[in-house]
């Protein structure tokens, strides 16, 4: 019982550590650090969106493998990567340095993220509902925290990009440490049941056939699709308004905090009269609140769009990730939720380079937002069809 609480909470102390290090370094210095290299147009997307790449490829593989050889192994690798990669963007010069930095970053949440989660689901599954929604609390508290922290360093140092990132790697190497504390004293693999050894290919080609798990996972991708490109080009959106720096802070924070706040309550309520609904919701505060953004330049106007922003995005993201677990249960959870954590980062790293090419054209700010509202209303079609017609209780 001593470990399961040092492992839970162990791991949801490191959790909040690695996503606080992560997001720091991007919220809110990279775009301004991407603008004093000289980084425009298409590639301030590609700059955006390459630390999501790496979940593309290698999310679904790492919650595999972490079925087969065992958590421990993988996480230490994610743990690595969260320890050395902050300190790398001290030396960057040019756009294409940036986006090699981001990549090798990315590395690291895309493979805590799943295996984590399959930790979690493993450990406690007549409570994973709970678990899961404690342990999210905990890296959206990081989350929170980071673009305060990252303002407050470069109000503090007159915008000393450098600065940032020397705390973001010591969040990165505290974050290493929570890790391997975690699973000290866990031995060596442990695969489960024998068919989850023998079968991992086939456990990836059932989640694939099922449908329901798509349609899930397809909402998860549509609001991370938003939820990058509005995490990003908000922050240029109010530079271009010429807000100040505070101003800039606060907008960025402002949303994380109202997901922080919600998340927990809004999970809740899907345990207990149901996901669907809720997910159905979310969708529709974020297709009505991001083409408010374009047409003002109030702060308090922007305050209020991110905050029905950021709510949207926890009624979805509080009930996909429970839905998708209760959909794959007899699958193994490293490759169900390493499945969800691939299609979550299709969904990210395409927002944002489409965004960044539809900002490039005369269209720009306008166009851009219109497009992602209109992209999570249209999103609301195939959910309800699929989930909202008696057919399972979500």
């Amino acid at each position: 019982m001593k470990t399961d609480s040092r492992v839970f909470y162990g791991l949801s102390m490191a959790g909040a550590l690695a996503i606080l290090s992560s997001t720091m370094s991007k919220n809110p210095v990279l775009p301004l650090l991407s603008d004093s290299l000289g980084a425009e147009g298409a590639s301030l997307g590609l700059i955006a969106s390459a630390s999501t790449i790496p979940g593309i490829l290698i999310s679904l593989p790492a919650g595999s493998l972490s079925d087969l050889v065992g958590r421990k192994r993988v996480m230490l690798v994610a743990a690595f990567v969260f320890a050395t990669a902050p300190f790398m963007y001290l030396a960057v010069s040019t756009p294409l340095q940036l986006i090699l930095v981001r990549f090798y970053h990315g590395f690291a949440t895309a493979i805590f993220g799943p295996v984590a989660n399959a930790t979690i689901v493993d450990r406690y599954p007549g409570r994973k509902a709970e678990r899961l929604s404690i342990f999210s609390s905990s890296t959206i508290a990081g989350r929170g925290i980071a673009p305060f922290l990252g303002g407050a360093v470069l109000i503090l140092t007159n915008s000393n990009y450098k600065d940032v990132y020397w705390v973001v790697g010591a969040a990165g190497l505290s974050a290493f440490i929570a890790i391997a504390f975690v699973f000290k004293g866990i031995g060596g693999p442990q695969p489960g049941p024998a068919e989850r050894r023998m079968g991992i290919g086939h456990q990836v080609r059932a989640i694939v056939a099922n449908r329901l798990v798509i349609v899930a996972s397809y909402i998860q991708a549509v609001q991370y699709f938003t939820y990058g490109a509005f995490e990003f080009f908000i922050v240029s959106y109010a530079k271009a308004m010429q807000l100040d720096l505070a101003s800039i802070t606060l907008i960025s924070g402002i949303q994380l905090v109202a997901v922080i706040s919600s998340q927990p309550v809004l999970g809740r309520l899907s345990d207990k009269f149901g996901r669907s609904w809720l997910i159905a919701i979310g969708l529709a505060a974020g297709g009505i609140s991001l083409p408010l953004v374009p047409l003002t330049t109030s702060l308090w106007l922007l305050l209020a769009v991110a905050i029905l922003y950021g709510l949207g995005f926890s009624a979805v993201t509080s009930s996909t990730s429970a839905l998708v677990s209760d959909l794959t249960s007899r699958t193994g959870s490293g490759s169900a939720m390493g499945f969800l954590s691939t299609l979550m980062d299709v969904g990210q790293t395409s927002g944002t380079i489409v965004t960044g090419l539809i900002l490039a054209t005369p269209l720009g700010y306008f166009g851009a937002f219109w497009f992602l509202g209109f992209f999570l209303v249209l999103s609301v079609g195939p959910f309800a069809w699929s989930f909202m017609l008696g057919r399972i209780r979500s």
